[in-house]
């Protein structure tokens, strides 16, 4: 993002390595994440006043380790290493690593020895709160560090070189189960200077500058509303980029949620320099996801079908020349590895470009903002708190929440449930205090027992969350109360539904979605 002091994360392959670059934001410091062997010569095309070496999954010692190139430190800016990031740091600067005989997965607690480094902000003698994931441990300092905290099976928790302005940790100060852990980093940006100058508005006047420039003086642009925050936010940038050039389409893909397709009508018609194009698509969709049960299979599906319906529409309007979406950086991150080791974990239908034959260009305003950063630019651009508090909703919709065949009929009873969910979570007022609520409809039928009739019908699942960002989430602990309500409520009045579950399992090691 150009007139910021920037922030390079390099990703050694963590699966949270991007909740590294949300922390330091939310700092007010623009923090972008690069591959690992980014060469020096494209780093200092970057110009990050500091750097953070993410934690990873190898072994420093193991044959192919990803490793740091001597040079990065011929860049003389301040260098935070985290976990693995630690070891690359150490090992690079003639340290030794080992594997450890203790190692040390999940909650504890480091002994700070010194106020000084990484832990700066601490008071010496005291006791913090981490979380650690490690089976290595540094077993000889490198030349010009000292150790300033330990914990029970690792004496070198945190270390730091004054001289060189290298600090390292070894516990994760980037996931909520670390206390004080964004005192870390607001120690390591003072330290490196930052002005934190980054915000929301810098953001959006940037975006629509960025925008402007990518669609020119005379580009048509379309865009897939969805009625969600994301899709909506970016609209809203597009079209004060560039006016009426923009054709937002709203896709009714038989897939929605209950009463979606009117509540999207009401909410946009009338607000945009355009009429809202509504498209009738549900038969299409369910003739390409006829027979189809793998996930992967049907997101690919929904995808091509969005995309046929999306072509199909700008050459009614004439012709296009960009297509916006509504991607985010977590899409970008579970879809594939662009931006280092991660593992790919699944494949989002808005990630990866479009077919040859559309020739269109893809807009992305959002690509590189988590979810509450969108919702900040929401406000900021003058949204609803109702619309951009609304709960995230899959881009293959409902299509990902029924397991097994999606046909009409099902559908349908996944609809009329799902919103008795929401009815109820409202009412019990939840709704802000849950990341997502919604009902997973099961490829799974149970016996069960209506008035004197055996009935032999479909499992629902209840899936709630709480998070941040989406990247981590842990089940909502949801009253007994308005969990019986709810499944009263689903029992008695959806045909098809007899048996009610609630899914109990975090992200971490689960998915939010269950497809």
């Amino acid at each position: 993002m150009s007139g910021h002091q920037t922030l390079v994360v390099l990703d050694f392959g963590s699966q949270v390595t991007q909740l590294i670059a949300r922390r330091i934001r939310e700092l007010g410091v623009y923090a972008e994440i690069l591959p690992y062997n980014t060469s020096v010569a494209e780093l200092r095309e970057h110009a990050p006043q500091a750097l953070i070496l993410s934690g990873g999954p190898s072994s420093i010692y193991d044959e192919g380790a990803p490793k740091i190139d001597p040079e990065l430190l011929t860049l003389g800016v301040p260098i935070l290493g985290i976990c693995y990031g630690l070891y690359v740091l150490a090992a690079g600067l003639g340290g030794q690593v080992v594997a450890a005989k203790e190692r040390e997965f999940g909650a504890a607690e480091v002994l700070i020895d010194e106020a000084a480094g990484p832990l700066t902000a601490f008071t010496a003698g005291s006791k913090l709160s981490v979380w650690m994931s490690h089976g290595d441990k540094i077993e000889l300092l490198p030349p010009g560090f000292r150790s300033v905290g330990h914990s029970q099976h690792c004496e070198h928790a945190a270390i730091v070189d004054d001289e060189r302005d290298l600090w390292g940790v070894q516990f994760h100060p980037e996931v909520t189960h670390t206390d004080r852990g964004i005192e870390v980093f607001a120690a390591f940006l003072d330290a490196a200077g930052f002005k934190r100058d980054w915000s929301m508005a810098a953001f959006a006047e940037e975006a629509i500058a960025a925008i402007r420039a990518q669609v020119g003086e005379s580009g048509t642009v379309i865009c897939g509303l969805s009625g969600g925050v994301d899709s909506s936010v970016a609209a809203l940038l597009v079209e004060r980029a560039i006016g009426d050039r923009l054709h937002c389409i709203f896709v009714d893909n038989g897939l929605l949620r209950k009463d979606e397709r009117q509540e999207v009508e009401r909410m946009f018609n009338g607000h945009l320099h355009n009429p809202l194009i509504v498209a009738d698509a549900g038969e299409r969709f369910y003739a390409a996801l006829k027979g189809v049960t793998d996930p992967e299979v049907k997101r690919k599906r929904i995808g091509a079908a969005f995309i046929d319906v999306f072509d199909e529409e700008a050459k009614a309007l004439g012709g296009a020349d960009y297509l916006v979406q509504g991607t985010l950086y977590p899409d970008v991150i579970e879809s594939v590895s662009i931006r280092g080791a991660s593992v790919t974990i699944k494949t989002h239908h808005n990630v990866g470009g479009l077919p040859e034959r559309m020739r269109m260009g893809v807009v992305e305003p959002l690509r590189e903002l988590f979810k509450d950063e969108v919702r900040r630019l929401g406000i900021e651009l003058g949204l609803s708190e109702t619309m951009v508090w609304r709960h995230p909703f899959p881009g293959p919709g409902l299509g990902v929440r029924i397991l097994g065949e999606v046909t009409p009929e099902r559908c349908q009873v996944l609809q009329l449930a799902d919103a008795i969910i929401i009815d109820e979570i409202r009412k019990a007022d939840l709704y802000r205090e849950l990341w997502q609520v919604f009902g997973v409809l099961l490829p799974v039928q149970t016996v069960g027992v209506m008035g004197d009739a055996r009935t032999y019908e479909n499992a629902l699942a209840v899936r709630a969350v709480t998070s941040t960002d989406a990247m981590t989430a842990d089940w909502a602990r949801i009253p007994y109360e308005v969990l019986a309500v709810i499944s009263n409520r689903i029992i008695n009045e959806v045909r098809g539904i007899n048996r009610v579950c609630y899914d109990i399992s975090s992200k971490p090691p689960a998915t939010i979605e269950w497809e």
